[in-house]
């Protein structure tokens, strides 16, 4: 039984580097190369989406939330412990793949995201078979039907993007979406097209503060569905959302991107955290 929650969320710029393989082109400047790229997809799907496929992301943040997993016979408590980016901000590519599997690989977490099955992980996977890094773990765990790679198994991965729609029975929703429906803060300063931006800039610092802040979120809608579905209670949820709180307003002087994450969150839940 696993005995931590790793939420996690990845930020990627298109990998323009492989413009010359791909389509025996080369870019004369990064933005000149997404478009490329962008022209590329747009071409192969005859105009209808131009976002490029999961092998042609270059990782530039990998953010998780790690939380303690405490049972008291079928029910669950959360207790956060961390939360932060992987590696430095100088940190390459090959050292993030790595260090996000290499920390899981000890952990052997419950993972949780929000579309992590249909583009972060394919992303990190594809990323990791280019830079050689192994990843036994994600593979080979338990059998058959639980573990990490089987579609209908939450306790081993929670999607939260596919199990809060049955697995495509239902329309699937955007994070801010749902967000916005509970009452939580959803995107807060930046949003995801001004990543490739940011990261020409070098404001790595920056990518990786808004996909904390996205980690938080994706925190705060799986304690709504760990209610709802019975695996915590209302004194386990309301006790992991004050620990969350206490949390951040002991970093929030000090990271300011915390403190306007705490500010939509009182806004949008009314003032009061605990709202159950």
């Amino acid at each position: 039984m696993h005995t931590n929650l790793f939420v996690f969320d990845i930020e990627t710029v298109p990998d323009i580097d492989v413009l010359p393989q791909l389509t025996g082109e080369n870019a004369p400047d990064p933005e000149t190369g997404r478009k490329m790229l962008e022209d590329y997809h747009l071409e192969i799907t005859s105009g209808r989406n131009g976002f490029p496929r999961q092998p042609f992301h270059k990782v530039v943040a990998i953010s998780f939330l790690r939380a303690t997993i405490q049972r008291d016979g079928d029910t669950e408590m959360y207790e956060i412990e961390e939360l932060r980016s992987g590696g430095e901000l100088t940190s390459e590519e090959k050292d993030l793949v790595n260090g996000f599997f290499a920390y899981c690989g000890k952990l052997y977490p419950r993972l949780v995201s929000f579309n992590g099955r249909g583009f972060d992980l394919p992303v990190l996977k594809y990323r990791a078979m280019k830079h050689g890094v192994s990843a036994r773990w994600l593979h080979q765990a338990s059998n058959k039907w639980e573990n990490y790679t089987a579609r209908y198994a939450p306790h081993w991965h929670c999607d939260l993007a596919e199990v809060l729609s049955d697995y495509g029975a239902s329309a699937r929703t955007k994070m801010n979406e749902v967000c916005a429906a509970l009452d939580l803060p959803g995107k807060t300063g930046v949003d995801g097209s001004k990543v490739s931006d940011m990261y020409d800039n070098g404001e790595i610092d920056g990518i990786r503060r808004y996909c904390e802040t996205d980690v938080l979120n994706t925190y705060l809608l799986y304690l709504r569905h760990a209610l709802h579905t019975g695996l915590t209670d209302h004194d386990g949820y309301n006790h992991a959302i004050n620990l969350t709180v206490g949390w951040l307003e002991e970093r929030a002087g000090d990271i300011p991107a915390y403190q306007e994450f705490l500010d939509a969150w009182k806004q949008s839940s009314g003032g009061s955290f605990n709202v159950l």
